[in-house]
């Protein structure tokens, strides 16, 4: 085994040795408190994958599982395993939450992480689970029904996501001739699948309803706004992008599908200007970042869609890029909400900028990360109507954000804020502004290509249209009629109530999908998950 493959299988062995201490009640105190150390390895690995650009492979045996990092990987997972310390080491190190909320974030932790490495179906199967599953218990178990309700809607889609992609999987398999399990070898084959058109359709609804793509998009306002600034910060940003490593590892990107492509790019599309129209209907901020969180997402699967389309204009590393800018800026930006909440503070006038820039940043301000993020994906939206969806998408977020700031002047305090917040908020700020960059130059970029003029213009005016509009707007008191926070979810809980009612054959589909022992497993991990966050709340 060489050196960077260890340092691929400690990528996961950390964590999950992190989580067998806090088995231990004599070791639960220390383990929490160390617990911003357990992603370090994890790091490590994708700054060596970034930096060698060659991908990492690990492998037990021919039918064992299997650890793969390629340069996309790299950037999700550098970028993952600092947010999961940054927001560890204060949360953990300040205050001891409760012993249920400490697995539920080792867990979601494990597998959050885990994603970004498996290199085979069972793996990422499970640790998929793994990342989703236990976060219920991040923000479900509080006794308000706004968190309840929210808890149950996000493992509603959390399930049938799962079973979605179990489908998938199988067929995935079923077209795999010699039997292998490896990412890499079921997506050689897919071509070549009788079933290749519904498996497309099965990924993109499976990790859609992950990322938050139209019509899958209501549960992501309802659980940022009831989960805790941590809780919501990991889930903005590394949660979410486990969708987004999905997409980038089960569409077979590398080929040109351009019907299936523009099929993407339009609910990519759709998805990114649905945000930000609901977005400005809402009034707390937590709420306008979930919508913004839904646009972004949008914009990337229109990527996904191109890349799809046309693979010569448009890879994965810099669809990549541009999840990893989006995870620190949300984070920083939902800490932002707290800071606000703090009386005064909104008094400084820096803090009050550094706040817009953050916030401007996921329009493509320069000299912001959101600057080389838009820049990345820039081939891919080139010429024609795509070109002038992606520039009308920057100035909706343009737009959106400025409603954002706007927002915050009338925040009032919700919870208590943790004693050093403006300390943490201002390197989390100057994460959010410095580390895109450092990417940008370990993904490859040429760092001439940032401060051309043509760039540079083409970024700046879109943005200084949609702030003006928003200014023009407010001074008119223009305002779009108010919109149910969770807007589709009245829809989705109508249908899953006549769900209910289909019980039987929903029992019988559950008999047959256990055939696949991925499937078994899965099953396993939640019944774990419920029952140990259960006895921990007693």
């Amino acid at each position: 085994m060489t050196m960077n493959s260890l340092l691929l299988v400690a990528s996961l062995a950390s964590p999950f040795a992190w989580l067998a201490a806090f088995a231990l009640p004599n070791l639960r105190g220390r383990a929490l408190s160390t617990l911003w150390l357990a992603p370090a390895p994890a790091l490590a690995a994708g700054l060596v994958g970034l930096r060698t650009g060659r991908p990492i492979e690990w492998t037990a045996s021919s039918t064992g599982p299997s650890l793969s990092l390629d340069r996309s990987g790299a950037l999700l997972l550098v970028s993952a395993a600092l947010l999961w310390m940054m927001v560890s080491l204060p949360l953990f190190r300040s205050e001891r939450p409760n012993d249920r909320m400490g697995l539920c974030w080792l867990m979601t932790m494990v597998g959050n992480l885990g994603v970004f490495v498996a290199g085979d179906l069972v793996s990422f199967y499970c640790l998929y689970a793994l990342a989703s599953i236990p976060a219920f218990g991040l923000f479900a178990f509080s006794p308000d029904g706004q968190s309840r309700r929210a808890g149950a809607v996000y493992m509603a889609f959390t399930i049938l996501g799962e079973a979605v992609l179990l489908l998938a999987f199988a067929m995935l398999v079923a077209s795999e001739p010699h039997g292998s399990l490896r990412i890499h070898d079921v997506m050689a084959s897919l071509a070549a699948s009788p079933w290749r058109g519904a498996v497309l359709a099965l990924v993109i609804a499976g990790f859609g309803m992950k990322i938050g793509t139209v019509p899958f998009n209501g549960w992501m306002p309802l659980t940022y706004t009831a989960s805790p600034t941590a809780v919501a910060m990991v889930l903005s940003g590394a949660g979410v992008n486990a969708g987004v490593i999905g997409l980038l590892r089960f569409l077979p990107l590398g080929d040109a599908l351009p019907v299936a492509g523009s099929a993407l790019m339009g609910l990519g599309f759709v998805t990114a200007f649905y945000g930000v129209l609901v977005g400005l209907t809402q009034r707390q901020p937590s709420t306008v970042l979930a919508y913004s969180s839904i646009s972004q997402m949008g914009l990337i699967a229109a990527a996904c869609g191109a890349a799809l389309g046309q693979p010569d204009l448009l890879n994965s590393d810099a669809i990549a890029f541009y999840a990893a800018n989006h995870l620190f800026v949300k984070a920083a930006l939902f800490l932002t909400v707290s800071l606000w909440a703090i009386p005064g503070i909104n008094s400084s006038r820096f803090h009050f900028v550094l706040a817009g820039a953050l916030a401007l940043g996921l329009a493509g301000l320069p000299p912001t990360g959101g600057y080389l993020a838009k820049l990345a994906l820039k081939p891919g939206f080139a010429s024609g109507v795509t070109a002038s969806l992606a520039t009308l998408s920057s100035i909706g977020s343009a737009l959106l954000m400025t409603h954002f700031v706007m927002c915050l002047e009338g925040a009032r305090a919700t919870e208590a804020a943790p004693a050093g917040l403006l300390r943490n908020w201002l390197a989390v700020a100057a994460g959010a502004m410095l580390v895109p960059w450092a990417l940008y130059g370990l993904a490859g970029e040429a760092m001439s290509k940032a401060f051309g003029l043509s760039n540079l213009v083409d970024a700046t005016w879109p943005v200084a249209v949609g702030l003006a509009l928003a200014f023009v707007l407010r001074r008119a008191h223009w305002s779009l009629p108010d919109w149910p926070e969770g807007d589709t979810i009245g829809l989705w809980e109508a249908g899953f109530g006549r769900l209910v009612r289909g019980g039987p054959p929903v029992e019988r589909l559950e008999a047959r999908s256990r055939q696949w022992p991925a499937s078994s497993l899965a099953l396993v991990i939640i019944a774990l998950v419920i029952a140990g966050a259960s006895a921990l709340g007693h």
